[in-house]
C-alpha cells in the first residue's frame, strides 16, 4: 500500500526512491513506443506528411497552455499523486479513441484531448522526485534515469513487437504500457501539499516578476528550444524514413535505442567531463552537434554504410540533445533565485515547446517537399539556435530573483 499523508511532511515515505524510479520507468515505457512509432501507426492509417505533421504539432502548441494549469492544480491538491493518478487515468481512457475508425478528424481530435492528460505526467512525476530532494535528501538523477533507461526500452520492445506484428498494434502497446504507469502511480508516496510552486506551474509563473525577463537569459532559453526543435523532424518522420529504404523495425528500434544511450552516457560523464563549462559554451556544442547531425544524416544511405551510418549520427544524441537539457538547468542553477526557480522552468518550457510546435508542423510540408534532404533546413535552424548563442554572449548577465 502507498503511504497516507501524516502531519509531520519530513517523515520519509518507506521505500520513496524505489517507488518514484519505477513510476518514471512506467510512465516513459508507453513514451518510448509513442515517440518513433506512432508516426508509422499514422503512415499506416493512410494520412499523408502534411497530415501527420498537424496531428503531431497540435497537441504541442495546446499542451504550452494546459501543462501549467494541470501542474497548478497539483500544488493546490492534497497530494500531487492524486493529480498523477487522475491524470494517467485520463490518458488511458483517451487512448481507447484510437481504435476508432482512424479518419483524419478523428485522429487529430483524440490526439488533442489525449496530451492534455498526457504532457504533465513528467513534470508531476519531477515535483514529486523534487520533494523528496528537498525534505528527505533524495538523489534526483539516480530516481530520473530510470524514465531514460524505460524509453530505451520502448524504443527496442516496440521495434521487436513492430516486426511480428506489424504497425498496427502501436496502440494497443501504447495502452498496455499506460495501464502499467497507472498501477504503479497508485503506489506512490503521498507527500502532502507541495511547500513551494512546482515547476511549470502557474502559481510558479505568476511568482516570477519581470526580473526574469532578462535579454541573457531569454536569449539562451530561446537558443536551446530552436536547437533543440530541429529534432522533431528526426521525430516525426525518421522512422518513416527509415521503412522506406528498406529498415527492419527491430532495426529501427534499435537506432532509437542507441540514441537514448549515447544520451545517458553524457549524464553519467557530463559532471567530471564538462561541468566547469559555461550554458553558452554547452549550447555551442550543441548546436554544431545538431548542425552535424542533420548535414550527415541525408548523406548515410547514398554513401552504402547503412545501420552502422545511422549510429553513428545517433550518437550524436549525447552532444546535440542533453547538453541543450543540461544547459538549460545549468542557466537556472546559478542565475536564479530558488523562488523564481518555477516560473524560470516554466519560461524555458514554453521556449521549447513554441519552437518544437512550429518546427514539427513545417515539418510535413518540409518532408513531403523534399523527403530526407529536408534535414539540410534543419541544419539550418541549429544554426540559428547557435546565432542567438552568441548574441546572449553580448547581453549583460546578472542573477535573477537574488
Amino acid at each position: 500500500m502507498a503511504s497516507q499523508p501524516t502531519a509531520d511532511q519530513n517523515t520519509k515515505p518507506p521505500l520513496f526512491e524505489a517507488r518514484v524510479s519505477l513510476l518514471f520507468f512506467a510512465m516513459f515505457v508507453p513514451v518510448g513506443v509513442h515517440v518513433p512509432y506512432f508516426p508509422l501507426w499514422l503512415d499506416l492509417s493512410g494520412f499523408d506528411a502534411a497530415q501527420i505533421a498537424v496531428i503531431l504539432a497540435a497537441p504541442q502548441f495546446l499542451r504550452l497552455v494546459t501543462t501549467p494549469y494541470v501542474t497548478s492544480l497539483a500544488d493546490r491538491a492534497p497530494d500531487r499523486a492524486y493529480v498523477m493518478i487522475a491524470v494517467i487515468a485520463a490518458t488511458l481512457a483517451l487512448s481507447a479513441g484510437y481504435f476508432l475508425p482512424p479518419t483524419y478528424v478523428t485522429v487529430l481530435a483524440v490526439s488533442v484531448m489525449l496530451h492534455v492528460f498526457w504532457s504533465p505526467h513528467s513534470p508531476l512525476a519531477d515535483s514529486i522526485a523534487l520533494s523528496g530532494v528537498r525534505r528527505f535528501g533524495s538523489n534526483y538523477s539516480r530516481m530520473r534515469i530510470w524514465g531514460s533507461i524505460a524509453f530505451l526500452v520502448g524504443n527496442l520492445l516496440g521495434g521487436l513487437v513492430l516486426s511480428r506484428f506489424g504497425p498496427g498494434i502501436i496502440p494497443t502497446v501504447m495502452s498496455l504500457g499506460l495501464i502499467g504507469a497507472l498501477v504503479v502511480a497508485c503506489f506512490l508516496p503521498r507527500l502532502g501539499r507541495p511547500r513551494r510552486p512546482s515547476p511549470l506551474s502557474a502559481a510558479g509563473m505568476q511568482a516570477a516578476g519581470p526580473s526574469l525577463f532578462n535579454r541573457h537569459f531569454l536569449l539562451l532559453v530561446s537558443a536551446a528550444g530552436i536547437i533543440h526543435s530541429t529534432h522533431s523532424y528526426l521525430f516525426s518522420f525518421g522512422s518513416i524514413y527509415w521503412t522506406s529504404i528498406g529498415i527492419s523495425d527491430a532495426a529501427i528500434g534499435v537506432l532509437w535505442a542507441s540514441a537514448v544511450v549515447a544520451e545517458v552516457c553524457m549524464f553519467l560523464v557530463f559532471t567530471r567531463v564538462l561541468g566547469h563549462a559555461s550554458t553558452s559554451t554547452l549550447l555551442l556544442m550543441a548546436g554544431a552537434a545538431a548542425i552535424l547531425r542533420w548535414v550527415l544524416f541525408p548523406l548515410v544511405q547514398p554513401s552504402g554504410t547503412g545501420v552502422s551510418g545511422f549510429l553513428a549520427t545517433q550518437a550524436l544524441h549525447a552532444v546535440s540533445t542533453a547538453l541543450v537539457l543540461l544547459g538549460v538547468q545549468k542557466i537556472i542553477a546559478e542565475s536564479v533565485g530558488e523562488e523564481r526557480t518555477g516560473a524560470a522552468q516554466g519560461i524555458a518550457f514554453f521556449a521549447n515547446g513554441l519552437a518544437f510546435a512550429l518546427v514539427t508542423l513545417a515539418s510535413g510540408p518540409i518532408y513531403a517537399g523534399l523527403g530526407v534532404h529536408g534535414f539540410f533546413i534543419m541544419a539550418g535552424v541549429a544554426a540559428f539556435g547557435i546565432a542567438l548563442v552568441l548574441l546572449a554572449g553580448s547581453a549583460p548577465q546578472r542573477p535573477i530573483g537574488r
